[in-house]
């Protein structure tokens, strides 16, 4: 098992990963970097953890929804793969409702993330 530093939210991680599985890694590395980036820098959320866990629902939805795709007509998964303008809107619409709901979970409660 070979170890990689990968750099998250401006934090170095030494992950694990699997021979000849780099390339994978570092794209879903990548892909957890920017979810993490658009969160923060939407200005709302500043904890570390709570960032996280909201780029998590983030990055669950968006393959929700490509499994559901896939799953209805492939031939519309692979034209949409490209994103928009229009997806990125919808994207940070869902991370406005994403901390809507995170925030009514937590009540008065904000140190539990």
């Amino acid at each position: 098992m070979k170890q990689i530093e990968v750099q998250i939210l401006q934090q170095s991680y030494v992950l694990a990963c699997p021979e000849g599985q780099e390339a994978r890694l570092l794209d879903a590395v990548e892909r957890v970097d920017t979810a993490m980036t658009r969160i923060r820098d939407a200005g709302k959320v500043r904890a570390r953890e709570r960032i996280a866990v909201l780029a998590a629902l983030n990055l669950a939805f968006e393959l929700a929804d490509r499994e559901a795709l896939s799953a209805a007509a492939p031939s519309v998964a692979r034209a949409s793969a490209a994103p928009t303008g229009t997806d990125e809107a919808a994207g940070d619409e869902r991370v406005q409702q994403l901390l809507l709901r995170l925030d009514e979970a937590l009540g008065d409660d904000g140190r539990l993330l």
